[in-house]
């Protein structure tokens, strides 16, 4: 039986949180932020791999990329 190291980059941090931002209208309603994945940097430097959990129903074709903030 052999085993297996599980080396892809999926196992790091990611780079960047993918958001979905729906606008609000004014003070009394803010934009809303809502996390609907990941990216993760290639192993070459040359760019990184857009992970989605969810797509919104609403969906306007923007995709806000942010960096994590340390919790």
């Amino acid at each position: 039986m052999t085993t297996t190291t599980n080396t892809r980059k999926e196992s790091r941090a990611p780079r960047y949180h993918a958001f979905h931002v729906v606008s609000g209208s004014g003070k009394d309603k803010p934009n809303r932020w809502t996390r609907i994945g990941v990216v993760f940097d290639h192993d070459d430097g040359e760019g990184g791999t857009l992970i989605l959990d969810t797509l919104p129903i609403a969906f306007d074709g923007r995709i806000v990329l942010r960096a994590p903030k340390a919790e």
